[in-house]
């Protein structure tokens, strides 16, 4: 815990004002809770290499997605998604005794079986991208304020 607290500190040590290096961390938080699955590093150094923010805070504030967080931040976008769109049947059923490599390389090669297959996970897939944005938006502008107060504590100290 003591290391991500300690890298968490360095952005603060960057030579840029409060209010670069909030904006940056916050490009990094939405990047990181926006639904473009394995774009979010890639997107969010984009962004801040076009908008001239400070690449390293918005490294760490994509961070806030990684491996150990993943998983419950999509579940609770897909939730939240499904919340806000009245959907109240997310996930298909799924038949785990059909379920093999063959069978999932058969539906992905047969385009009448994928279009079935993504027309099925469609509420799904809805419920994720609502869910994302309608997180990622206030999350990363509450990201900004608290980071701007603590950069702003951290360099007068």
């Amino acid at each position: 815990m003591g290391y991500f607290r300690d890298k968490f500190r360095g952005i603060f040590q960057v030579n840029e004002s409060p209010h670069r290096i909030a904006l940056a961390f916050a490009l990094g938080v939405f990047m990181a809770i926006s639904p473009l699955l394995g774009l979010h590093y890639i997107g969010g150094l984009l962004i801040a290499w076009l908008f001239r923010l400070n690449k390293l805070v918005t490294f760490i504030g994509v961070s806030v997605s990684n491996p150990w967080t993943i998983v419950p931040l999509s579940t609770f976008c897909a939730w939240f998604g499904a919340k806000l769109l009245g959907i109240k049947k997310v996930l298909p059923e799924v038949d785990w005794a059909t379920i093999s490599l063959k069978n999932i390389l058969s539906k992905i090669t047969d385009m009448e079986s994928f279009t079935s297959t993504l027309g099925t996970l469609m509420p799904l897939i809805k419920s994720f991208f609502i869910g994302s944005f309608a997180t990622c938006v206030p999350v990363s502008i509450a990201s900004y304020f608290l980071v701007k107060v603590l950069a702003v504590r951290y360099q007068k100290s």
